[in-house]
Order: C-alpha cells, then structure tokens, then sequence
C-alpha cells in the first residue's frame, strides 16, 4: 500500500500530519496547558546569575549593624517567576482583545486556573524549581494556580546557602531593619524562569496618606500661612461629578470594592459615625466587614494582623472614603499580616485573584514605595499580579500618594529626590488615583465648586477653594 501511494502522496501525508503538529504546538504556546519547559539544563550551583537590581539603597557600611542568626526566621518569601516570550507575546495581545469591542475575546475574563493553564511554567519547570528549593532545605507554602509565584519559608541561613547573599541587621533613621547584603544569585539553569525574590527585607510599603492634626472644624491653617479646607462627600460628589449619578440610582448597589491593607481598623463604628455625621446614612444597602483571604491550597500565609499603628489610620480612610464615592455598595477590607519581608497586602490580592471563586471586581490600595527604591523583582510582582488581575476583569485602583510628583519622599519634611511615582501604582493595568491638589485655581474654575463658607449642614456645604485634599 506504501509503494502504491507514491512519493507524491507521501509527501502530501507527511505535510498534512507536520501541519496538524504544528497547529498542535501553537495552541498549547498560546493556552500553556503544556508550555514547553524552560529549564532544560541540569542545575548546576556553581554556575550562577545575579538577580540585579534587588538590594535596598540603605544597605550601607555605615548603617550595618552585622548578620542576623543562622536560624532567624524569614517567612513567606515570595519568588516572581516569568513565562516564556511567546506565552507574554501571547498575554500582551489577550488583555488587548479583552478590552477590544468587536474581538472574540471581549471581556471574556479567565479564571485563575484558566490563566495559569494558559500563561503560567510548565509544570515541569515548576516541579524543578520548587525540588530545587526543597533541596535547600526551604518549606514550600503555595503553589499559586497562576503559575507564576511561589511562597516558601527558610531561614537566614538557607537563604545565604541558596542564593549567596547574607541578611544583615541595618539602622536606618532611628529605625532598626534587615536586609540582603547584595543582590541574590541563583543557578543560571533557573534563569529563565525567575524574575527575582520578591523580598529579602522588612523595608515594608508605607500608607500613602500625610499625617494631619485633629481639627473640631472643617476650616484650618495649613501650617504655612495659609488656610486648608477639609473635604465631605458632598463636595467629592461634586467634583468627580457623581450627583447625577447618585440620582438616577446609580450608588454601588450590588457592587464590592475590596480595600487591601496589613491591618485591621481600630475600631469599626468609626465607619458608621463617617456615614452618619456626613449625610450618608440614607443609603441603606452599605455595608463594611472585614476578611482575611487565605489561599485556596498550601500553607495559610494571612495572618490576621491586628491593629497596625499608623497603618490602621490608613485602613479606616479607605474604608470610608470609597463608601464615600460607592454609598451603597459592600466595603469589604482584605486584610494580612506582613510577613516580616513580604507585604500582607500583597498576600491579600494574591489570594484573592487566585482564590477558586470569583475575584471581586474592584481593588483598593493605599499604599506604596518609591518604584526606584522597590527593587527589580518587587516592581515585576506588581507588574504581573495587576496584570493577571485585568485578565479576570478585577479594576485596580492604587493611591498616588499625597507627595505629589515627589513620590519617593513621602514621610519626608522636604523633596530631596526630585520626580518618582510610586511602584504599586505605575503599571499599564491600574488606574494611579489621587494627589494633592485640584487644578480649579489653575482652570479658573473655583467659582463652579466652592462658595464663599461653610453651609450649617457639614454633610452638603460646598467651601470657596480648597487648597489641599485631605484623605
């Protein structure tokens, strides 16, 4: 019968069966529920990489205070993979046609699993990443269904030992830290599929709102000579144009926002008396409770972390400023402990978009660092979670801070190093909100928003000028 077919025919066979092979290869690039595997080497340790970009500014001779302990305790280290280029090539373009009228793909968000079959490691690569850190002696926690993110546990000696870099104890501004000594180093064979340790030290992101005196009124100096006017709801209302909103019903109902934070609030009827002084009472369906995600399998890396002085200040302004804007939606904080070198609020959202059910589809988070100062690895982690967040349709929304263009001195008295952003908030796939003053002055516009004084209802006056936003 072969003889019969002829070499013509043949050829024709071979062709169709290389073509369907092909069209194989191509479908599990683009789904990676078989990625092809990238660790293809046999891990050598004595071949190593240096992971750049991921030792903090302050780790400086004259800050040094020595190595910790051989056995002090680093929990919940989280290490940021990478896909290949062609399943990132294949990412970029997805989260393009989801926001595409007219494309196939048009909001038909994934789920974790689904993003994870289809731009996450193979599971090999991943069974010889994780092996490798077990050989090390470190204790894996979660698997993340994405794909692309492991927690585990060592110690300060495991981690010299796998990734050739000590941990240090540093003083800082009257502030006792740890950190790396230098930028870790890891296998080359590893190389392309590690981004980097998320973090090897306690340099934690700090909330993005500026500290501000107790005022009994809403009208007050602003410490330079000048006059600071406090915002209410009625006057965000009228600002961001949310009245003719509000008036045709449209008030959050039915709608979560999630405020991601690493405390829990002091005291929840704080919540309840924002709503009551400041006329928004009257919207029933409002709701504020208080969660902590664990992840769907592995070890439960949230903590429950009490109450966080000054981050619990943080936590209650989040919570009632984004009833504020949503009146009658559910406010609902997600909160986890800091790990000691990892974010609890990056916990909470990890947990969240990689949980079984469906994520909620609004994020809030107040907090942030200074993108020069985040390391390489860390500045990959929001990168990819917010990235992984848009393909399941989650909106993000993170605080620009209110150091204005001077992002990388926040808790500063005065800018010393010039423009920054923050880290958490300048990805393509978040809404960057916030800052500290409206352009109504500017615009000539001060006539449209702000009377002459305060109305006697502190819940709907409209003030003359508003100088500064105060969060």
């Amino acid at each position: 019968m072969i003889r019969r077919m002829g070499i013509a025919s043949f050829i024709a066979g071979f062709l169709v069966i290389l073509s369907i092979s092909q069209a194989t290869y191509a479908q599990t690039v683009e789904t990676g529920r078989y990625a092809r595997a990238m660790v293809t080497q046999k891990i050598d340790e004595s071949q190593r990489v240096i992971l750049a970009g991921n030792t903090r500014p302050e780790v400086r001779p004259e800050n040094d205070r020595g190595p910790v302990a051989d056995d002090f305790p680093i929990e919940h280290i989280l290490l940021q993979l990478k896909r290949s280029p062609e399943q990132e090539q294949a990412l970029d373009q997805f989260t393009e046609e989801l926001q595409t009228k007219g494309s196939p793909n048009f909001h038909k968000w994934l789920t974790a699993q689904e993003f994870g079959e289809r731009f996450g490691l193979s599971k090999q690569d991943l069974d010889a990443i994780t092996h490798w850190l077990e050989l090390h002696h470190f204790s894996i926690n979660v698997v993340y269904p994405s794909g692309v993110l492991i927690d585990f546990s060592g110690t300060a000696g495991q981690v010299r030992e796998a990734f050739q870099t000590e941990i240090h104890r540093f003083s800082v501004r009257g502030e006792n830290h740890i950190a790396n000594t230098r930028d870790p180093r890891i296998p080359a064979a590893l190389a392309p599929v590690v981004a980097g340790i998320v973090s090897l030290n306690d340099f934690l992101p700090h909330a993005m709102y500026k500290m501000r005196a107790a005022h009994g009124n809403y009208t007050f100096p602003d410490g330079s000579g000048g006059t600071s006017y406090a915002l209410v709801p009625a006057d965000l209302a009228t600002i961001y144009s949310l009245n003719p909103l509000f008036s045709t019903g449209t008030t959050g109902q039915g709608q979560t926002i999630v405020v991601i934070e690493d405390t829990n609030v002091f005291s929840a009827t704080d919540w309840n008396t924002f709503r009551s002084t400041l006329g928004l009472s009257g919207y029933t369906s409002g709701s504020f409770t208080t969660i902590h995600p664990a992840p769907t399998s592995g070890t439960n890396n949230c903590a429950a972390p009490g109450v966080i002085a000054p981050n619990d200040a943080e936590a209650i302004l989040d919570a009632e400023w984004a009833s504020a804007a949503a009146p009658n939606a559910a406010i609902v904080m997600a909160t986890c402990a800091d790990s000691g070198t990892t974010f609890g609020g990056l916990i909470a959202i990890q947990n969240l978009i990689n949980a079984s059910s469906q994520p909620p589809s609004i994020m809030s988070i107040s907090y942030g660092e200074c993108e020069t100062q985040n390391g390489a690895a860390a500045n990959a982690a929001y990168y990819s979670t917010y990235q992984q967040a848009a393909t399941e349709g989650v909106s993000v929304f993170v605080a620009a801070g209110d150091s204005g263009a001077a992002g990388c001195d926040n808790s500063a008295a005065e800018a010393t190093h010039g423009i920054g952003v923050n880290a958490f908030a300048s990805t393509p796939y978040n809404v960057a909100v916030g800052g500290t003053d409206f352009s109504d002055t500017y615009a000539g516009t001060n006539a449209t928003y702000w009377s002459s004084g305060n109305s006697s209802d502190p819940a709907r006056f409209l003030r003359r000028r508003c100088l500064r936003e105060q969060q």
